[in-house]
């Protein structure tokens, strides 16, 4: 929802949207206050879907709700259906809402998923961007990180823990670049966030899924802080944490050791990631043809 598309979007709606705290997770009081049920039920009302044959969803509930009530074929492609399989690596923790909210937030069909491996049949590994198969990939001795849940009075003082180390942070709360020390704060850019990776000695980064794919994609050294309140985050931290991937709780002066090993320290973690994208549309609309 922050970067604009270069391509014309025929309908747009504001749909449900989940809003960052500054501590590290998900803001639940703001997610319920900015949402508004009734404007919801009026764009699930209005969603066109009788216009189309079949909709591709990827984890969308406007369109989702919309193809349910008028009992359309409703495909999800996405990360989400992936941690619906058994298969799929669990989080420890078991947290009521999360799951009822994977399970019920974009209901379909049929379900085509991603994951960081592909852990069961209809399961694809990660769609990595043709920009990024094709990034000049260095190592020029900073760290890139993107944690969108933290704010910058959080993240910044935290970071200069380790003074020597060249950090350039994609900040969702700066408006413009700031440097202290070797640190560098950017407003999030694409772009520039994807040359700081490929260029990077490692990234630190939430544990959702195309920024960790990508890291490891490039050979990146890779650790991860799932957000709180995010459930799939934290599916995503077993499964990375099961590949080898170091997995943070929090940002707290306890785990600073921990984040000097992992700068300390090589690691090293093969992924094969082909391009699937167009198997995964194929399977997508192989599923379809069997519901008509």
């Amino acid at each position: 929802a922050d970067i604009t598309l270069k391509y014309p979007v025929k309908f747009q709606f504001k749909g449900l949207s989940f809003y960052f705290g500054k501590g590290g997770g998900v803001d639940l009081v703001k997610t319920f206050r900015k949402n508004s049920s009734k404007d919801v039920y009026r764009e699930i009302k209005n969603f066109p879907v009788g216009k189309y044959d079949l909709v591709i969803n990827d984890f969308e509930p406007i369109s989702a709700w919309a193809c349910y009530r008028q009992e359309k074929p409703c495909i999800a492609l996405s990360h989400q259906s992936a941690l619906l399989s058994p298969a799929s690596p669990k989080p420890k923790h078991y947290d009521p809402v999360g799951d009822w909210i994977l399970k019920n937030y974009a209901p379909a069909t049929s379900h085509v998923g991603f994951h960081f491996s592909a852990f069961d049949r209809n399961i694809f590994t990660p769609v990595i961007r043709a920009s990024v198969r094709n990034a000049t990939v260095q190592q020029k001795g900073h760290y890139t990180v993107y944690l969108p849940a933290y704010d910058d009075k959080k993240l910044v003082p935290f970071l200069l823990e380790f003074p020597y180390v060249k950090w350039h942070v994609f900040s969702k709360h700066a408006r413009k670049p700031y440097h202290v020390n070797k640190l560098s704060v950017y407003p999030v850019n694409n772009e520039e966030f994807q040359i700081s990776m490929a260029g990077s000695d490692g990234v630190l980064c939430g544990a959702g899924f195309e920024t960790p794919a990508e890291a490891l994609y490039l050979k990146k050294k890779l650790m991860v802080i799932p957000m709180k309140n995010q459930y799939e985050q934290h599916f995503n931290a077993a499964a990375l944490k099961k590949m080898g991937v170091p997995v943070l709780k929090s940002l707290k002066k306890k785990h600073v050791g921990k984040i000097q090993s992992w700068i300390d320290e090589k690691q090293k973690i093969d992924v094969n990631y082909p391009a699937v994208a167009e198997a995964a549309v194929q399977k997508a609309i192989e599923l379809s043809a069997k519901l008509t």
